[in-house]
């Protein structure tokens, strides 16, 4: 794997420095960061993002060659309008799942020949506009939906391109939660069971609908390529078995995401050039076992470009000392933030590092626990940590890789606002999502006095 070249870890975005020990973004200091924008903050760095997204852009370009298909950037890790905007610039497209993921990839000027629409429940709105509007591909995830795409199609006078998304029985090495082409999930149709079949024969029965390909994602955060090249196996010989039997390729195979980003000590981001030459390499040996065309390849990072581009800034609240069963003393460090803006670590258990954000210090470490704001025990953004002992309410606190799955799962929770989103480059931090207000929240209350 490729290591970060920043000195303080791969965890950090390539533009995080130290200077005495207080950390900056871009040339900017934690503590400027904080007294202009708050706290808890999102900080983006802006070019480690741009930079992420032309590199798995570039490479699949490279391995791939004109059976390059696109990066969709999975939406789903964060989005906003900007963000969007960037994808555009940058000329990559964008997975989209929901009707809000729709509107903030159209509002930046994503081009619907860009946009691949997912989602195991699309409703009747999301799929009426998403045929409207010419999206890219609609990706198959249930009988039911194929009868309403081609609705769609047959109203709007158009042939809708789709792909079936296929579970090809893979257990990948991550998280019960977001491990996904094992059987027993909620989303597309099993190879082994035969509804992926029967898929394709619904769909070649429908001339509104134009079968594209196939499509699986086996999970996230994952590190190996094991179970990607058994997965490309499995799919193509799916194409294989399309082919003999109606006598024509599918022209597409999107391979999905769940490329593995660096949380700890010891994770190493995943790059493009770690997985793309295995992922090559297996379809090309595949093609030939089977007797198949290189079909155009797609893939769908998400988590591996935003994630190790954002840190979160906090402020310390309390310190507290507290005697645990074993008769030693962990230090409670609450911070004004908590499972509001990370919910990973209730969900799947995930680990972070963080450091005291604007200072050095040269106290002896204290075995630690970072805990929210939140009435709720397991309100805890890290189990276990070794933070200085002098630590004290006022320090800030950052916790780095917060980009994915962060701010986009953020909550209300005790009616707390959701924190901004501050891009950072070249020595400039801007906003590009603010933070929601009390007068927010109130806003959506209809009061009947």
């Amino acid at each position: 794997m490729s290591m970060n070249s920043n000195s303080v870890g791969a965890m950090w975005s390539k533009n995080v420095t130290f200077n005495n020990g207080e950390i900056l973004l871009a040339g900017i200091p934690a503590s400027t960061l904080a007294r202009e924008f708050g706290t808890p903050t999102f900080f983006l760095d802006e070019d480690a993002f741009r930079s992420r997204a032309i590199a798995w852009r570039d490479g699949l370009k490279s391995e791939f060659g004109d059976r390059a298909g696109h990066v969709f950037y999975a939406s789903k890790a964060f989005t906003c309008t900007v963000v969007a905007h960037w994808i555009s610039e940058i000329g990559i497209g964008m997975d989209v799942a929901t009707g809000g993921e729709l509107a903030a990839a159209l509002a930046g000027g994503v081009n619907p020949s860009k946009i691949q629409v997912h989602g195991n429940n699309k409703s009747l709105a999301e799929i009426d506009r998403a045929v409207s509007i010419g999206v890219n591909t609609i990706v198959m995830d249930s009988l039911y939906e194929i009868d309403r795409v081609a609705e769609a199609a047959r109203k709007h006078g158009k042939r809708q391109a789709v792909l079936i998304r296929l579970t090809p029985g893979i257990e990948a090495h991550t998280h019960e939660s977001i491990s996904t082409a094992h059987e027993d999930v909620k989303f597309g149709f099993s190879i082994a069971s035969g509804a992926a079949w029967a898929a394709v024969e619904k769909i070649a029965q429908l001339p509104d609908l134009e079968l594209r390909g196939v499509h699986c994602h086996i999970g996230s955060q994952i590190f190996g390529t094991d179970a990607f090249e058994i997965a490309a196996d499995r799919l193509l010989a799916f194409m294989a078995k399309y082919r003999d039997t109606y006598g024509t390729q599918l022209p597409e195979l999107d391979l999905g995401g769940g490329y593995g980003i660096a949380y700890i000590k010891g994770e190493t981001t995943v790059e493009p050039e770690d997985v793309l030459p295995t992922l090559g390499a297996s379809v090309r040996i595949a093609c030939a076992k089977y007797s198949l065309d290189i079909p155009a390849i797609s893939i769908e990072p998400g988590r591996n470009i935003v994630g190790p581009t954002m840190f979160t800034l906090y402020e310390v609240g309390t310190v507290k000392d507290v005697v645990i069963e074993d008769g030693s003393i962990r230090k409670y460090i609450s911070v004004d933030g908590g499972m509001s803006d990370n919910a990973r670590t209730a969900l799947y258990g995930a680990e972070y590092i963080a450091k005291i954000a604007q200072r050095t210090s040269t106290a002896p470490t204290a075995q630690s626990r970072l805990v929210g704001k939140h009435c709720e025990t397991g309100d805890i953004i890290i189990r276990d940590i070794q933070l200085p002992s002098d630590v004290v309410p006022g320090d800030l606190i950052a916790t780095p890789a917060t980009g994915a799955y962060g701010r986009s799962m953020a909550s209300n929770y005790n009616h707390v606002p959701r924190p901004p989103v501050v891009a950072v480059i070249a020595g400039k931090a801007r906003v590009i999502v603010r933070r929601e207000t009390e007068a927010d929240l109130l806003a959506l209350d209809v009061a009947k006095m």
